[in-house]
Formats: C-alpha cells, structure tokens, sequence
C-alpha cells in the first residue's frame, strides 16, 4: 500500500531524514521507534505530503493522500466547536459529502470510540483521553485506507492511556492499514506486525518483533532497556 524510496528531508544543511526506504502492506501495522529528535514525526509528514521531501519518493498506492489519516499527539481539535461539529468538519468541506449522510457516519464513529455520549459537549469538557479520541474518530470519518497516529499516548496522563490503546487495537484488529509512532513497547508489541527503529535519521534496524526481543543495535538495545 505505502512504498518509500530513498527519502531523504533536509533542514538547511542537516539531514532529518537520510535515505529511509520502507515498504507497508495492505492490511499491515508498522511501528516506528526511536528517540527524541531523531525524524519520525518528519516521516510522517513526509508520507502525508504536508512537508516536502529533498531527494527520493512516497508512493501511496491508494494514489489519494487525504485517504490517508494522521493523527498528532496534541489533538488538534477546534476547541470553538462540539464534538459533533469537529468531525463533520473535514468531510463536507474536503470531500464535499452530504450533510445527512456525514451526520450519520460521524455518529457511528463516536459510537466505535466510545463517545457519542459526548457528541454535543466542547473540548474543554472532555479529559485528555476524550480529546485523542476525537481526533481519532475525525480521522475515522474520511473513511481513511491507511491511518498515521503520532505518539497518540504520550500526553495523556496513564490512566487515559488505556482507552485510545483499546481504539488502536481494535482498529489493527479490523485490519486497518497503520504507521504508528510509539514509545509504548508493550502495547507496540501489541498491535505491530513490522518494526523499524530510526537514528539520527537513518533505519537503524527493522524486522518483526525479534528485534524488540533481541536488537542487534546499540542504541535499539538502549532505547527498549528504557522504554521496556
């Protein structure tokens, strides 16, 4: 479904991205590791189209990047609008879709995160949780082929942490196409099928789960010490 060739992302002369290639099947959950500063939100973007790659190539072999679903650890929900309003939103204006026919689907949406409950309230009413998952179901609502969650957890407080991984399970579960960005490794060992572990902008290692088990790279060896 995602081919990357060579991608490669500059920021004046340093390299954020250094030559990532990368292959997603249909169907499949990849998970990418690694710390801080080290590329994998520019990924992101990169495959979204929402930055520029220097050198190389993103093939979405859906061919349409708004099938594609990102969703960022900080929401990014209009707080000025009810949660109903919010995932309306995109649908009518991005894929002109009819009003009804999105009401609908939204509704069935909140109902699959667990909000419809919640469907008139303002973000200022909803815990960090409530908030993610919104994002969630805004994504959910373009009817994505392939869905992007960048560190969905991490700034929710833990106890919150529990109800979007239950999401994201059930969403692999389905079969869903995914590229998750996590630090969680118990619940990346959960939903990934393959891994890939960046440095510095570069595939460190990659593999399924045996690398997480057994790396073979140094600093993978640091990272799941201190993660796992």
């Amino acid at each position: 479904m995602l081919e990357i060739k060579n991608l490669t992302k500059k920021i004046g002369n340093s390299k954020i991205l250094d030559g990532i290639n990368l292959k997603v099947e249909k169907g499949e959950v990849l998970v990418v590791l690694g710390s801080s500063g080290c590329g994998k939100t520019t990924l992101l973007r990169c495959i979204k189209g929402l930055d520029m790659q220097d050198d190389g190539a993103v093939i979405f072999h859906g061919g349409d990047k708004s099938k594609i679903g990102l969703v960022f650890q900080d929401f990014n929900i209009w707080n000025n609008m009810t949660v109903i309003d919010n995932v309306m939103l995109a649908p009518q204006i991005v894929q002109k879709r009819e009003r009804s026919e999105v009401y609908n689907t939204s509704i069935e949406v909140l109902k699959k995160v667990g909000l419809v409950d919640k469907m008139n309230s303002f973000p200022d009413q909803l815990s960090g949780g409530q908030k993610q998952r919104v994002a969630i179901a805004r994504s959910l609502v373009m009817n994505p082929e392939m869905m992007m969650l960048d560190e969905v957890t991490s700034a929710l407080d833990p106890e919150l942490v529990a109800s979007v991984e239950k999401i994201v399970k059930q969403l692999a579960s389905e079969g869903m196409t995914m590229v998750v960005v996590t630090h969680n490794l118990g619940f990346a060992k959960e939903i990934g099928d393959k891994f890939v572990f960046i440095e510095n902008g570069r595939i460190a290692e990659s593999g399924g789960r045996e690398i997480l088990e057994n790396p073979q790279n140094n600093k993978l060896k640091k990272f799941v010490e201190k993660e796992g």
